[in-house]
């Protein structure tokens, strides 16, 4: 029972580090690694690390599920809309999510320079 008292669930995922999460899991070397291999142990350190490099602390166990979560999300809102007449759906950042999911352009927001 103490053990399960001493656990913390890891703070709620604002919009903003979705979005950064988003653009570091859509960079090319990370969707290429992610699609050719079984174990993504190292693939998913690096969005980890890509993470604490944009100045948050997410272990890769939790970039890990993020991203589950996310596909799932985004293949269950396809699906639905798969259906003739039923009602469109979306669900949050879709088009991030289709843009990953069908290989378009890496999603990192562009960089402005002074």
């Amino acid at each position: 029972m103490m053990e399960s008292q001493n656990r913390r669930r890891a703070p709620t995922w604002t919009e903003r580090e979705v979005r950064d999460l988003i653009a570091v899991w859509g960079d090319e070397t990370v969707l290429a690694e992610l699609q050719s291999k079984r174990r993504n142990a190292s693939t998913y350190a690096k969005v980890s690390k890509g993470m604490q490099d944009r100045g948050y602390n997410r272990d890769a166990q939790q970039c890990r599920m993020k991203i589950k979560e996310l596909r799932q999300a985004y293949q269950k809102t396809r699906d639905a809309n798969s259906h003739s007449g039923s009602e469109p759906q979306t669900c949050r950042f879709y088009d991030e999510l289709h843009a990953i999911q069908w290989g378009a352009a890496s999603t990192d927001p562009p960089m402005w320079y002074d």
